[in-house]
């Protein structure tokens, strides 16, 4: 798949549904895939932050993945996230991603580690090496601690499968200074849902998003529209849509997104401990920002003709 088709639009962070007892709950998780796919998204992320990752085994990720290929469309873009603590783990997930037909990789720095610069470079290198998969870079200082900068992306330029960057480095100039520096060398998306608009804006070719797992319909639409120049009807949508949007930059982003999605019926609010569902005041709170958005939902275009 060629990097102009595959890194493009909208990339839902997939949420992983699961039973009351913690199992894997595939029915609900083919009804969400379904729906987004259904509103137009470009691709999907599985075991990321939002897919509760630090909670699935090596298996459970293989099995989402084998479990989505057979639900998608033939060539819809299914990639695999990797978060993991050694380079040998890495390489053999990115390989074993490969092997279950993987369209792509997201791939985070070592987690728990705080390497060094040269570090990072090393060890996204290896797995560059390793896979002729194309890879998204995810490059979330704020909340991993490691900030990928533009003269590390420079030493990474000499991998062709490195392809593109999830930028969450809540610095919209950063888009800019890769842009000048490397041109269209290094696809851009949008990895913050409350700056999605302005980092696409600013040069980004889409987005890694997090509330589309609840409300994917008005996620694209404010992407197409944007592209489609637009704007004055991107950003009514956008402003209805923020205090939505700023539950996905807490701390527990999967508790508040399940619960959204819950209220559209593609979800459940199970997850996996250590998490704990929502309760009391907090549940409360969040719910009326939830029910306060979806009594003032805004009509849509008809963003698919765009």
């Amino acid at each position: 798949m060629s990097k102009t088709a595959l890194w493009h639009g909208i990339y839902p962070a997939v949420l992983t549904p699961f039973t009351a007892n913690e199992e894997i709950d595939y029915d609900m998780f083919k009804k969400n895939l379904l729906f987004q796919i259904d509103a137009g998204i470009s691709g999907i992320i599985l075991a990321g932050t939002l897919g509760e990752a630090s909670t699935l085994t090596a298996e459970e990720k293989f099995d989402l993945l084998t479990f989505a290929k057979s639900v998608v469309p033939e060539s819809f873009p299914v990639l695999l996230n990797i978060a993991e603590q050694t380079t040998r783990e890495a390489v053999a997930i990115a390989k074993k991603a490969k092997e279950l037909g993987a369209d792509g990789l997201m791939l985070l720095p070592p987690m728990r580690y705080k390497a060094s610069d040269r570090e990072v470079v090393t060890y996204f290198g290896a797995v560059a090496s390793a896979t002729d998969l194309p890879i998204l870079i995810y490059n979330n200082p704020v909340d991993y601690g490691i900030h990928v900068t533009v003269d590390m992306f420079a030493d990474l330029e000499k991998y062709p499968t490195i392809q593109a960057v999830k930028e969450s480095t809540r610095d919209l100039t950063n888009v800019t200074r890769m842009i000048n520096r490397f041109g269209n060398r290094f696809r851009i998306l949008g990895g913050v849902d409350t700056i999605s608009l302005e980092t696409q804006l600013m040069g980004a070719v889409g987005s890694v998003a997090g509330l589309v797992d609840a409300f994917p319909a008005e996620t694209v639409a404010i992407y197409k529209l944007a592209q489609a120049g637009r704007l004055s009807e991107a950003v009514e949508i956008y402003r209805w849509f923020m205090p939505l949007l700023e539950l996905d930059i807490h701390p527990r982003l999967v508790q508040y997104i399940k619960l959204a999605a819950t209220a559209e019926g593609i979800s459940n609010e199970y997850v996996r401990a250590p998490r704990l569902t929502l309760e009391g005041e907090e549940r409360e709170r969040i719910l009326k920002i939830i029910t306060d958005a979806l009594a003032s939902r805004p009509k849509l275009p008809d963003y698919k003709n765009l």
